[in-house]
């Protein structure tokens, strides 16, 4: 077990050192201020005051969430009918679906944006259209894998139980396959929102630069202004927004799991 357990060692310095070394610098910038072309370590919640006094910062804030919320939406409506006929297929046509599924993703996502940026360009779209587009054509395989994951591991003898029972096709689907399944649209629910909430070259490319969201925001002081501890503050005020989501995420899952 000993041995095992030192496997765990590489990943544990990896963690450290891109995942627990970021986030301190983070929280460092976001509670202190800037000094003379250095860091001052003088403790400060302005940043945060500065963020939830300005209106437009709001505005961005529920603008990110909204977009967010409405692609996750989307990719549940067109992703859950996709992945529940893919289930119902033969293995060696399930495994052909999730490859024509999959092979979008083999091609860099800031390189499929732009292709679809291309595409756009004349359409006459408004940008919050053009960047419903994009979100949804990103994001939409992780809603189906998830799902038909969940789905392909379903025993097919409980919907032929059900049916034997007296169920009809609409009471099987909403009675025994959609509750089973509900823990791949969580997990679909989880990888589309939290990428779509702080996703920053999408709206970039896709919005023409008029459509600024969360993730454009932080980029902006960041990279442009320079303003590094307002945008870790930006960026600790995401986090925690996306901590406190999948929270709820996991919680809803965990009732649905003591209910069956």
């Amino acid at each position: 077990m000993k041995g095992f357990r030192r496997l765990a060692y590489p990943y544990a310095i990896w963690a450290v050192i891109f995942v627990v070394v970021p986030m301190l610098l983070v929280l460092i910038y976001a509670f202190t201020t800037r000094g003379n072309s250095v860091l001052t370590f003088r403790f400060t919640l302005a940043n945060f005051a500065r963020f939830f006094s300005d209106k437009i910062f709001i505005s961005v804030l529920l603008r990110s969430l909204k977009i967010a919320l409405v692609t996750t939406i989307i990719c549940i409506l067109l992703g859950y009918p996709v992945a529940y006929a893919i289930s119902r297929f033969s293995p060696n046509n399930q495994a052909l679906c999730v490859l024509l599924v999959t092979i979008p993703m083999w091609i860099n996502m800031l390189v499929r944006t732009y292709a679809w940026r291309g595409i756009l360009l004349e359409t006459g779209l408004s940008p919050e259209m053009k960047v419903y587009i994009g979100m949804v054509y990103n994001f939409l395989p992780f809603m189906i894998l998830e799902v038909y994951t969940s789905l392909s591991k379903m025993d097919p003898n409980l919907s032929v139980a059900a049916a034997d029972l007296g169920c009809n096709n609409r009471q099987v689907f909403t009675k025994v396959i959609l509750p089973l399944s509900i823990p791949g649209v969580l997990s679909g629910i989880t990888l589309v929102f939290l990428p779509a909430v702080s996703s920053f070259f999408i709206p970039k490319l896709l919005g023409g630069g008029s459509f600024v969201l969360i993730g454009n925001l932080i980029e902006n002081y960041f990279v442009t202004t320079g303003d590094w501890n307002f945008g870790a503050a930006i960026s600790l005020i995401m986090t925690i927004i996306i901590l406190i989501s999948m929270y709820f995420t996991r919680k809803f899952d965990y009732t649905e799991e003591e209910r069956a």
